[in-house]
């Protein structure tokens, strides 16, 4: 499959999160909705408020995943307020674990978690957020030793920069120029799932030189961290937000530092770009979105694949956004 493939023409789903269980590609997105809101920078037209779970065994085929339907709703969520936004699932122990984003009642962004017997579902949330957490875009990467990360954090309308060293800020602030791009944060999880073992650690991203990217590179972090290994490395990857690119960094840790790799995909159709990538029966995906389907109705998005491949040296090579 060298061509994008969308996977659900019906509906606009996002953030897809895809995982591998029991031999079966579950695929987790978000859910957009008409809200009916003007556009701006915090978000507030991305009216999402449930999750479907979508699976299938043979990706490249022509039958599209199966939904298996709403896995969690907000009505469900005993903290809910509003913008149920991206999330990614884990198993740990028999179990399958759902770490999402979402407002609190005040509207500040936090991490929660909601537990299955099942990948399809449904989901039970816990009756509060992750202790400690705050932002968006969650994904949970589950290490060859058992052990779960949780790596999280989103520019602007994902609040990030309201928080330095963990702790909320007065003022918000954005870094700028020169200075130090402003990382994701990444925590391992406890046994059982249910907090932080230890504080967030910020997810430095280098250049060849071992220098932090600056702010105003447009390869800097944005939004949508991800996680996978290949080769034994450690491949953390990201979208850059208000320069459209997906990227990536490499390194030995799941805590880094990272040195910058290079560009995973070019601009798409639409402002976001949010992926996940994982290997399914001996070949690589990309899971992204864009908002072709939807025409000038720019906001609401559709989940496509496609397959990535890696050079030699373990370089990804670079795939061309759908412009049209």
């Amino acid at each position: 499959m060298k061509t994008p493939k969308y996977l659900c023409p019906g509906d606009y789903m996002a953030d897809p999160s895809a995982n591998v269980f029991n031999g079966r590609l579950y695929i987790y997105p978000s859910h957009d909705w008409e809200s009916g809101i003007p556009e701006n920078d915090n978000g507030d037209h991305f009216n999402m408020k449930d999750y479907h779970v979508f699976s299938t065994d043979d990706i490249e085929g022509e039958a599209l995943p199966v939904d298996h339907g709403v896995i969690l709703d907000t009505a469900d969520i005993p903290w809910a307020g509003r913008q149920l936004w991206d999330n990614d699932v884990v198993e740990k122990d028999g179990k399958y674990y759902l770490i999402f984003s979402l407002k609190d009642k005040c509207d500040v962004f936090h991490l929660g978690v909601a537990v299955a017997d099942r990948p399809e579902g449904p989901f039970k949330p816990m009756a509060d957020p992750i202790k400690g957490s705050y932002s968006i875009d969650p994904c949970a990467f589950k290490d060859d030793d058992g052990q779960v990360y949780v790596y999280f954090g989103g520019l602007w309308g994902g609040q990030l920069q309201r928080y330095r060293d963990n702790k909320h800020l007065e003022c918000a602030r954005l870094q700028e120029g020169a200075e130090p791009a402003l990382p994701s944060r990444v925590a391992r999880m406890r046994d059982d799932m249910m907090e932080f073992a230890e504080e967030p650690q910020p997810v430095i991203i280098v250049d060849a030189e071992g220098k932090p990217l600056r702010a105003d590179d447009p390869h800097r972090f944005f939004e949508a961290s991800w996680m996978h290994k290949y080769q034994g490395k450690y491949y953390f990857s990201y979208s850059t937000g208000d320069s459209h690119l997906l990227c990536y960094a490499i390194g030995d840790s799941p805590y880094g530092p990272f040195t910058f790799g290079g560009e995973i995909l070019t601009p798409v159709v639409g402002w976001t770009t949010h992926h996940s990538i994982v290997e399914f029966k001996g070949k690589w995906y990309l899971f992204h979105h864009d908002s072709v389907p939807s025409g000038d109705r720019t906001w609401l998005r559709s989940m496509k694949v496609v397959e990535i491949e890696y050079t030699e040296d373990g370089h990804i090579k670079t795939i061309q956004g759908t412009q049209e």
